[in-house]
Formats: C-alpha cells, structure tokens, sequence
C-alpha cells in the first residue's frame, strides 16, 4: 500500500519561496502519476500541480503557471512543489496525491493515496 508524506510547509511572506516535498513508501513510486492539490476554507481540494511517472509530462492550474513548478526524483521517492513569488491566496494545506493509472488529470477524484497535508501560510 502506498503511502504519502508532505513536508515543507511553513509561513512565508508574500514574495518568498517556498519547497514542498512528499515521499511515498510502500509501492512502485517510478509507476505512480503524482499531484499537488490544495485546500482553502473556502474550496476544497483545487487542483494545483501534476507530474507523469516519467516527468515527461507536467500540467499546472492557471493560477500558479510561470510560479510554481513540479519535479520528482524517482530514485528518492519523491515529488517536489517549487513555489515561487507566494501569494495571500496561496495559504491553503497542500496535499500530494498519487495516480495509480499513471494518468495526471485535474479532478481529485481520480487520485487513489493521499498524504496528510501540511499548511502554508503566506502573510502580507
């Protein structure tokens, strides 16, 4: 069984960067499609980020192109979050997600394991 872990999360000031990571255990990582999503009181679960098994492949929500960008290390076991140039509206809890059929679609729903989330603040 897979499982995810986030780390990185924090507060920062509008401007700063910050990198999220999420280590999966427990499964073929290299075959997993994996996701960022997050979580405001407001939405729940938006899309965020989305990276194939290969890296070949990322997709990105509009909000957060050209600032925001995803990788992984499949011989760590590890997907990564780059945000750049945080904004107030970035504050939500990230979450990562894996895929097991290795597609990266938007919706959560298609996502089989999810990790704990961790919270990022960014304030004026």
């Amino acid at each position: 069984q897979v499982r995810l872990v986030e780390s990185g999360g924090g507060l920062v000031q509008a401007g700063d960067s910050l990198r999220l990571s999420c280590e999966a255990s427990g499964g073929t990582f290299s075959r997993l499609a994996m996701a960022w999503f997050r979580r405001t009181p407001a939405k729940e679960r938006d899309f965020v980020a989305a990276i194939s098994w290969t890296g070949g492949s990322t997709s990105y929500a509009d909000s957060v192109k050209g600032r925001f960008t995803i990788s992984r290390d499949n011989a760590k076991n590890t997907v990564y979050l780059y945000m750049d140039s945080l904004q107030l509206e970035d504050t939500a809890v990230y979450y990562c997600a894996a895929n097991l059929e290795s597609a990266i679609p938007k919706k959560p729903s298609y996502y089989d394991v999810w990790g704990q989330g961790t919270q990022v603040t960014v304030s004026a």
